[in-house]
C-alpha cells in the first residue's frame, strides 16, 4: 500500500482529486493535503510519502521552491505537477526535477489516474527489487536457530533447569569453564516513531536492522547474540560471551561495544536508546540477576535529561533518597474534568501536574511509564461511561476504541520530558473530542441542512471543515452521508450548483462572463471557462452563441 501527498491552496480541487481518484484500485492507503509547500515539507518529515501532487502556484513556498527543496532531500519520491498555468518555467522545472507527469487545471479524471498509476508501476517495480534485496539479507542473518533464542530467555526469566537441558548448553558455550557472561539491554524511547518513517510500519524488518548493528558492533573478542525481547516491544537484548584470558578486560569491552551500537543506532536511524549493562557473571544462569541489574539501571533514566539522544549506564547511579510523589489525585481530577466537558480546567490541571514533575529533583523512566500507563486507563474508562469509547471518528461517526487511533497520536514514544509532557497532552485532546462528540450526539442533524446552506451560499469557500466542527461529525462521515442521500460529494455538488447558476446567468446577454465568474466565486476568469468546459464540454462564450 502506498501513501500520497496532494499540495494545493485552494480545497476544492484537493476535495476533487480524492473523488475522482481510483485510490482503492491503485492500492493507495493514505492521502494527505496540505496548503503549500512549506506545510508539505513538514508532512514529508512526519509521514512515510510515496508520490506527492503538487501544485505550481502557491504562497509561502511555490512548486518550482517545493521541487527543488526535495531534489537533494528526497531524491527518490515521485512527483506529480499540477498547474492551472502553462508555463515555460513550470515545464522546464518539473522536467529538470524528473516529475511523473504534468497535468493541467481542472483535472479529469483519466488524467489522473494515469499519472497516478505511471507513479505506482515505479513504485511497484522498485519494491520487487527491494523485497528481493532483504530476502536475501534475511535468510542470511537468520542462520542461528530460534531455540537459541528461547533458551536464553528461559535463563533471564529464571525458568531455565540446567540438569533437564545439558545438551543444549554447547549452543551458548554455556559448558566451557572459564568463559565470561554479560548482557546488554537497550530500550527504544522512539521505536514507533522509526518503525513508521524507516521501515514502512515493518516490526520485523526493524528488529531485524536493530540486531544486525549490533552484530557488526561487536568486538571480535567477544561472541554476542541480540534479539528482540518477544514479550517487550521496546527492548533489545544482547547476550555477550568471552572466553578465557580476556577477563580483566570485559567490562571495558562491553561498554565499548554498547557505545559504539548505540551511537550507530542513532546515527544510521536517527533511534534515541536507553542502555543499560548488567553485572559480569562466571555461570551463565546468573544472567537473569544481570539482566534485572541493567533494567534496573534503564529504569533509573531522568526523563528530565533526556535530550533526544543515547544515554549508557554502566553503574548504579547514585540518586539519594527521593520522596515519593503521588500523581493519582490529580490524575482523577483531570479525569473528572475532561468527563464533564471542562476540557480548558482539565488542560491546565495537567499542565500544572507536569511543571511539578519538571522541577522536581528527578522523573525515573518507571515513573514516566506508569504514570502514562494510569492516565490512560482513567480517560478510557471515562470515555467509556459516557458511551463516547474513545478518540477519533472512524467513517461511520462513531467513535473508535484507543487502539483503532492512529500510532502517531496515543504512541508511547518519548524522547524529552517535553515530548513525553506533549504525548499526555495530545491524549488528552482525543478523549475530550470523544466527550464532546458523545454529548453532541443526543443532538438532532439533518443532512439536508447542508445541502440548504449550499444552496444559498454556493458563491462562498465551501470547506468540509466547517460543517465537520458545527456538527461535531467527522470529515469522511459527511462526505458518505451527503452522496448517500443526495448522489454527490459536497464538493460535486457545489459544483453542479455553480454550474447551473452559471446557465441560467449566461443567459442574461448584459452580464460578461466576468462578472458572472465574481458572482459564482472563482478566483478568476480563466478558471471559471476551464471550470465550465470541463462540465459541459463547451466554453462559456459557446453556450450563450447556442443560446442566441
Amino acid at each position: 500500500m502506498y501513501n500520497v501527498l496532494i499540495i494545493d491552496d485552494e480545497e476544492p480541487l484537493r476535495e476533487a482529486i480524492r473523488i475522482i481518484g481510483d485510490w482503492d484500485r491503485l492500492g493507495i492507503e493514505h492521502i494527505y493535503e496540505a496548503t503549500n509547500g512549506r506545510l508539505g515539507l513538514e508532512l514529508l518529515g512526519q509521514h512515510h510519502i510515496d508520490v506527492v501532487m503538487v501544485d505550481m502556484k502557491m504562497p509561502e513556498l511555490n512548486g518550482i521552491e517545493f521541487l527543488r527543496a526535495i531534489e537533494k532531500a528526497y531524491p527518490h519520491l515521485l512527483t506529480i505537477v499540477i498547474s492551472g498555468y502553462n508555463d515555460f518555467e513550470f515545464t522546464r522545472q518539473a522536467i529538470q526535477s524528473r516529475v511523473v507527469d504534468y497535468l493541467l487545471k481542472p483535472i479529469n479524471r483519466q488524467d489522473l489516474n494515469q499519472a497516478l498509476r505511471k507513479a505506482v508501476d515505479i513504485l511497484e517495480s522498485r519494491e520487487q527489487s527491494k523485497n528481493k534485496f532483504i530476502s536475501q539479507n534475511i535468510t542470511l542473518n537468520m542462520s542461528l536457530p530460534k531455540l537459541k533464542e528461547k533458551l536464553y530467555l528461559s535463563i533471564l526469566d529464571g525458568s531455565f533447569k540446567r540438569q533437564a537441558n545439558t545438551a543444549l548448553l554447547p549452543l551458548i558455550g554455556a559448558d566451557q569453564k572459564g568463559n565470561r557472561f554479560g548482557v546488554i539491554v537497550l530500550r527504544l524511547l522512539n521505536r514507533d516513531e522509526i518503525r513508521r518513517t524507516r521501515f514502512h510500519g515493518d516490526a520485523d524488518l526493524m528488529d531485524f536492522a536493530v540486531t544486525n548493528v549490533l552484530a557488526q558492533t561487536s568486538d571480535e573478542r567477544l561472541s554476542c547474540f541480540s534479539f528482540s525481547h518477544p514479550r517487550r516491544e521496546r527492548e533489545v537484548v544482547s547476550i555477550c560471551t568471552l572466553a578465557p584470558g580476556q577477563e580483566e578486560h570485559m567490562a571495558l569491552l562491553l561498554a565499548q561495544v554498547t557505545q559504539k551500537a548505540v551511537a550507530n543506532l542513532h546515527g544510521l536511524f536517527s533511534m534515541v536508546v536507553v542502555a543499560g549493562l548488567g553485572k559480569l557473571c562466571t555461570d551463565v544462569l546468573e544472567l537473569a540477576s544481570a539482566y534485572m541489574d541493567a533494567k534496573t539501571l534503564i529504569h533509573s533514566t531522568d526523563v528530565l535529561k533526556l535530550e533526544g539522544e543515547y544515554i549508557l549506564h554502566t553503574v548504579p547511579r547514585q540518586m539519594g533518597t527521593l520522596e515519593e510523589m503521588s500523581w493519582t489525585e490529580r490524575l482523577l481530577s483531570i479525569q473528572k474534568d475532561a468527563q464533564t466537558g471542562q476540557a480548558n480546567r482539565a488542560k491546565v490541571l495537567l499542565g500544572d501536574l507536569l511543571k511539578q514533575l519538571a522541577s522536581g529533583p528527578i522523573f525515573r523512566l518507571q515513573d514516566a511509564d506508569r504514570m502514562m500507563k494510569e492516565f490512560h486507563f482513567l480517560l478510557r474508562e471515562a470515555a467509556i461511561e459516557l458511551g463516547a469509547s474513545t478518540s477519533a471518528l472512524n467513517q461511520d461517526g462513531a467513535l473508535e476504541d484507543l487502539e483503532q487511533v492512529g500510532e502517531s497520536d496515543l504512541s508511547a514514544d518519548f524522547t524529552s520530558f517535553v515530548h513525553y509532557g506533549q504525548r499526555l497532552n495530545r491524549m488528552l485532546e482525543l478523549y475530550i473530542a470523544g466527550v464532546q462528540h458523545a454529548q453532541a450526539g443526543n443532538q438532532p442533524f439533518d443532512i439536508t441542512d447542508i445541502k440548504r446552506h449550499i444552496d444559498r451560499y454556493y458563491f462562498e469557500d465551501i470547506k468540509i471543515s466547517f460543517f465537520a466542527e458545527t456538527y461535531f461529525l467527522s470529515r469522511e462521515y459527511l462526505m458518505k452521508l451527503f452522496k448517500q442521500q443526495f448522489g454527490y460529494g459536497i464538493h460535486e455538488y457545489v459544483q453542479k450548483v455553480r454550474m447551473d447558476k452559471a446557465k441560467e446567468l449566461l443567459g442574461d446577454s448584459s452580464l460578461k462572463i466576468q462578472e458572472i465568474s465574481d458572482m459564482l466565486g472563482y478566483k478568476d476568469k480563466n478558471y471559471f471557462s476551464k471550470a465550465f468546459r470541463n462540465y459541459y464540454q463547451v466554453s462559456p462564450s459557446e453556450y450563450r452563441v447556442s443560446l442566441q
